[in-house]
């Protein structure tokens, strides 16, 4: 393959499932990847060296990750404004892209994409498994017959989905995807949108205020994106909103609830239990919260299924194939197209 001198694609991280797709892209621009194949002991400052040096300088796009942040940091004001010049588009791998300053990236005429639909399913599975764990209080039981105790000292008799309200904060594609699969245990769905959903996409969920929505859930669910408006949404006040008994989840970002208030409530009764799978300062949790038999926990993994993973990186990639054969993202970042919605 010829050197292609005016224009380069940067890799940050690895690829598991799509390597021979990125190598397709050589035919559009040199082929950069960061770190390499060899081990880096400090790759943050080797990135910088990078940047510093001008190894990047004819990069037009770029790919990354949640996982690449540990390779480059956050993409902050500070990182973006060190980026080549040449750069026009940054290719998410992700449907949350709190880590980078979309403001500064607009700013500097960058355009960024996520990788939203692709996350769909898988979360919304996770988001059920979570769901059903926490009213039928599985965490005692499943710990218990491990340790070969059969039910444990302490086994609480769960409760049905069927005929509870579903809350759910953010009716984006996700949203959608878990109220179609809670439909099948007979719950009742409502949600909470800055905009509501049209008839086609609505079908029989009842659209209702935020505070209405988390005073009348029996289970408050969380799919919406982490911004400075969202974060700590879920605090003290609201969770004493909540229905006695009732039950929180939270497969979106940790930092959409206050932790601490979250584990009171889960101590004194306010809350039945909560599904989690994202947390305020991961991978770091909280020994009170990981101590408390009310609560099911998993480490933030729900894309984690082959399936998804390859879709989410044939995505990213697709996004960059586009950008740099039309000039056009697939899926561009909301706030870079219009006023951004829960």
């Amino acid at each position: 393959m010829g050197s292609i001198t005016d224009k380069a694609i940067l890799k940050i991280g690895k690829l598991t499932y799509t390597e021979k797709n990125w190598e397709a892209l050589g035919s559009l621009g040199d082929l950069k990847v960061f770190p390499g194949d060899k081990e880096v002991s400090d790759p943050k400052q080797l990135f910088q060296e990078n940047l510093q040096s001008g190894a990047y300088d004819h990069v037009v796009a770029l790919y990354r990750s949640n996982d690449s942040t540990s390779l480059t940091g956050p993409f902050d004001a500070e990182l973006i404004r060190s980026l080549p010049s040449s750069l026009k588009y940054i290719c998410h791998n992700g449907a949350g892209y709190d880590n980078i300053d979309i403001t500064a990236c607009t700013s500097r005429g960058i355009e960024v994409s996520s990788t939203p639909v692709a996350v769909n399913n898988a979360t919304a599975d996770m988001t059920i498994w979570l769901m059903i764990g926490a009213l039928r209080s599985i965490h005692v039981p499943y710990a218990a017959v491990r340790e070969g105790k059969w039910r444990g000292p302490h086994f609480m008799p769960g409760t049905d989905p069927e005929d509870k309200v579903l809350g759910m904060i953010g009716m984006g594609g996700i949203g959608q995807a878990v109220a179609h699969r809670a439909r099948a245990f007979g719950m009742k769905i409502q949600y909470y949108n800055r905009s509501r959903l049209s008839p086609e996409l609505e079908k029989d969920a009842k659209y209702v205020g935020l505070d209405e929505l988390i005073g009348s859930s029996d289970v408050v669910s969380l799919h919406c994106s982490l911004t400075a408006e969202t974060t700590g949404l879920i605090g003290k006040t609201e969770l004493g909103q909540m229905k006695k008994g009732a039950v929180l989840i939270n497969t979106a970002r940790g930092k959409l609830i206050d932790e601490g208030a979250l584990i009171e409530a889960l101590k004194d009764g306010t809350l039945r239990a909560a599904g989690l799978d994202v947390f305020e300062n991961e991978p770091e949790l909280r020994s009170d919260l990981v101590d408390l038999p009310n609560v099911v926990l998993t480490p933030h993994i729900g894309t984690g299924t082959t399936d998804t993973q390859a879709k989410m990186e044939l995505l990213v990639l697709d996004n960059i194939k586009s950008a740099l054969e039309s000039g056009k993202l697939i899926t561009q970042v909301r706030e870079q197209l219009s006023k951004p919605k829960l």
